[in-house]
């Protein structure tokens, strides 16, 4: 299975989670990582370019960081150009019928935080619900999260232990 790992953290360099994510990963045969900050510093997505290595892969993984209970504001912008009817969905559009779809992100706040009682109100699964409606749109097979939570307090060892867990994820 190829699988393809689209990267969205604005600053990777600074990153430790997702940092050692993408270290993990480019150990990892049959991984193409993609990080849209590297490839598009202007934020101009060359549309085709991004379909045809879509197409490559049998997995889609979308990694990035939480913020403000989101994704990061370029992958945003790249599913709004990239996932075109047509193409992504709609009459015709049916080219990532079938593939799967893995979510995978960084939070920095606690899981205990993305509770109904917590000071986030919602959990990670109802703030995801954009993208559980995206995979549904376009025929993805959504797979379960992968959420590494506290990533603002980890240790170095608990840090190795999620880039291995993460690798086995991605890989399996």
């Amino acid at each position: 299975m190829s699988t393809l790992v689209i990267v969205t953290h604005p600053n990777l360099a600074e990153s430790r989670v997702n940092k050692r994510w993408v270290q993990e990963l480019k150990k990892q045969p049959g991984v193409t990582i993609h990080n849209l900050y590297e490839v598009y510093p202007d934020e101009k997505i060359n549309v085709a370019q991004e379909q045809e290595l879509l197409e490559q892969h049998d997995r889609i993984v979308l990694q990035f960081p939480f913020y403000w209970y989101s994704t990061p504001s370029l992958l945003k912008k790249w599913e709004d150009e990239v996932l075109t009817y047509g193409w992504a969905f709609g009459s015709g559009g049916d080219k990532l019928e079938g593939k799967e779809l893995l979510i995978a992100l960084s939070a920095a706040s606690l899981e205990e935080n993305y509770q109904h009682d917590g000071r986030n109100r919602y959990t990670i699964e109802e703030l995801l619900r954009p993208l559980e409606a995206t995979s549904h749109l376009i025929g993805a097979k959504l797979l379960p999260y992968f959420v590494q939570y506290g990533a603002a307090v980890l240790t170095d060892e608990q840090l190795e232990q999620s880039a291995q867990n993460y690798a086995q994820t991605v890989t399996s």
